[in-house]
């Protein structure tokens, strides 16, 4: 199981913006961490992007508690000017994506959770969604397993 993963902005606001297909599997990505069974990172353009868009939906006051909240969850990596020279000249079609990549890789984070697994055609770090980074690690199928135990 990798134990430092990159957090992108969909599966933040999945989370916290309660999205009913994908807030489930965000939320046990989650509880890795709070658990301490996974580390989770991010970048400051990240929670930037994310309160944007939350502030929308549930006020400024929520969405910066929330992110406070999160916070305790994720830890957040510095965006210098190297990385944003390799985003720059590299074949990101989007920059942001660009500054992902090269903020995971240049701090040696071998996996990218994110729905958006199209944006990052890389060989270098694993590129995941929520579900295919549970089913690799066995645990929605352990879940399964103890849901069924349960019902019997």
């Amino acid at each position: 199981m990798n134990k430092k993963l990159f957090i992108d902005s969909d599966i933040i606001l999945d989370l916290l913006a309660e999205r009913e297909l994908f807030f489930d599997n965000a939320a046990k990505i989650f509880t890795l961490s709070y658990e301490k069974k996974i580390e989770l990172f991010t970048t400051p353009i990240v929670f930037a992007n994310v309160f944007y868009i939350l502030r929308k939906i549930k006020g400024a006051g929520e969405a910066k508690q929330q992110l406070k909240d999160l916070r305790l969850l994720v830890h957040i990596l510095p965006i210098n000017e190297n990385i944003t020279d390799m985003a720059l000249n590299s074949k990101f079609g989007d920059f942001e994506d660009g500054l992902q990549y090269f903020t995971a890789r240049e701090n040696n984070i071998p996996a990218i959770i994110t729905r958006n697994r199209e944006d990052y055609k890389v060989k270098d770090i694993m590129i995941q969604t929520p579900e295919e980074y549970l089913k690799m690690n066995n645990i929605l199928n352990r879940e399964k397993k103890n849901n069924r135990k349960g019902s019997h």
